[in-house]
């Protein structure tokens, strides 16, 4: 993996890049890959990358990454679009 990095760094460096825009770019990509692999669970990425959240949240803002095209889409439905488990099967039959 150090290899490939090494690679990238200087075919980056030939074609230009700035050493500020390389790392931003560094960032973004390992921020995203992190935020994916953990379904956008922002504080297990925080914990796994060893940041505070606030720092992570701070970062995304900075580099401009939304978090919710990150989330899977296994997330829960809002309370207001599950069923009451209090309702009647059959309340809505008819």
């Amino acid at each position: 993996m150090k290899e490939q990095l090494e690679k990238l760094a200087l075919q980056m460096y030939r074609n230009g890049t700035s050493y500020s825009e390389a790392v931003r770019e560094f960032q973004k990509d390992f921020l995203i890959a992190v935020l994916q692999d953990l379904n956008g669970n922002q504080v297990k990425a925080a914990e796994r990358m060893g940041m505070h959240r606030n720092t992570l949240r701070r970062n995304l803002q900075e580099l401009d990454l939304d978090i919710k095209s990150m989330r899977g889409s296994r997330r829960r439905p809002p309370v207001s679009a599950r069923p009451s488990p209090m309702m009647d099967k059959n309340a809505n039959a008819i």
